[in-house]
């Protein structure tokens, strides 16, 4: 499929894998009732949720997908993942045995990685 770009000169879309491939950040809050809720907000509209952290993780993958499939196939705008270059996302925290221990063993109940239940954890209180 071809679109025209401010010059008039015809480029060619990307594929629909390109936009598959693309990593958007999830936003994950915790349910009042119980579960979580998982939300992207770069796809408007685009928010699911599950009784676990990975039930949670799998159903926003899957919302994801279908909110591109269905962007696509309409010829509409697909947003990029928004990004900012002035953080790496990585942090070293230094913590007592007990608490990574607690966190270790909690994660592993949900079923997902202890990076993944810290990054819900702060998330819930930010």
């Amino acid at each position: 499929m071809k679109t025209l770009n401010q010059k008039n000169k015809q480029i060619e879309k990307p594929s629909l894998e390109y936009y598959l491939n693309l990593q958007y950040p999830v936003t994950l809050y915790p349910d009042p009732e119980g579960g979580y809720v998982a939300q992207i907000k770069d796809l408007p509209g685009c928010l699911t949720q599950g009784e676990t952290l990975e039930q949670t993780m799998a159903n926003i993958n899957e919302a994801r997908e279908l909110w591109i499939e269905t962007a696509y196939e309409a010829d509409d705008d697909i947003p990029l993942p928004s990004g900012d270059d002035s953080y790496s996302g990585k942090l070293l925290v230094r913590m007592p045995k007990s608490l990574h221990r607690r966190l270790a063993e909690t994660a592993e109940r949900e079923g997902v990685s202890l990076n993944q239940y810290i990054v819900y954890l702060l998330s819930a209180v930010a």
